[in-house]
């Protein structure tokens, strides 16, 4: 694909914009932790291919928890929403990538799987929400990102033609989907992708294994 020049720009921000993908992985490991309980060692691995439900189904039931499910997810959403205001930081070069693509007139815009509250909260931490004409959650928007639906509206949103605005993602699904649709892609590296790192550099049309150079996108 020949990439066209960049007129538009819509952001993922777990992986992307924030060093945030490792609170996902240690949810259970820090619910946990808060209870005073060690976790087994590979806790994170196991809980990620589960549902919300069945994962706190499973500490539940692991670990002896007289808690009840919605307890422990509410438990573990709470502890999350917590990070996203409090401790989230910003993956390196973002600042400087953002402050290029303003200054250039391009319009930036974010899809991302996270709920709109702590993405919010997230903007606010790190200063950067001033940059965006908006945010994009899978859940307000209807479906995954195993589906267009929200790389579409956030297109719409910043009024780029599709074949011109790139979408920057650290994960498979979403690269594969936003260029299924003909979006430009950008993937981006991040270890909570790491065994998907051959698939993402295939398809992507363009790939940064660290933080991007500015000058190559505009």
């Amino acid at each position: 694909m020949n990439e066209k020049k960049i007129t538009g720009a819509i952001f993922d921000m777990d992986g992307v914009l924030l060093d945030s993908m490792h609170v996902w992985n240690d949810a259970g490991e820090r619910f946990l932790k808060k209870l005073g309980i060690a976790a087994e060692a590979d806790l994170g691995r196991k809980l990620f291919t589960m549902t919300m439900e069945d994962g706190a189904d499973y500490l539940i039931e692991k670990y002896g928890l007289d808690m009840k499910r919605d307890e422990v997810i509410s438990g573990i959403d709470g502890m999350i929403y917590d990070f996203y205001a409090e401790e989230v930081e910003l993956k390196p070069g973002v600042c400087e990538l953002l402050e290029h693509l303003r200054r250039a007139g391009i319009p930036m815009v974010i899809a991302t799987s996270t709920d709109r509250i702590p993405a919010e909260k997230a903007m606010e931490r790190t200063g950067i929400g001033g940059y965006f004409k908006g945010i994009f959650t899978c859940a307000e928007t209807g479906a995954g990102k195993d589906k267009p639906d929200i790389y579409l509206a956030a297109g719409k949103c910043i009024g780029t033609d599709t074949e011109s605005t790139y979408v920057f993602e650290d994960g498979l699904h979403g690269i594969r989907t936003a260029h299924e649709a003909g979006f430009v892609t950008v993937g981006i590296y991040d270890p909570a992708s790491e065994k998907d790192q051959k698939q993402i550099r295939q398809i992507a049309d363009i790939y940064f294994s660290g933080p991007v150079d500015p000058d190559s996108i505009i």
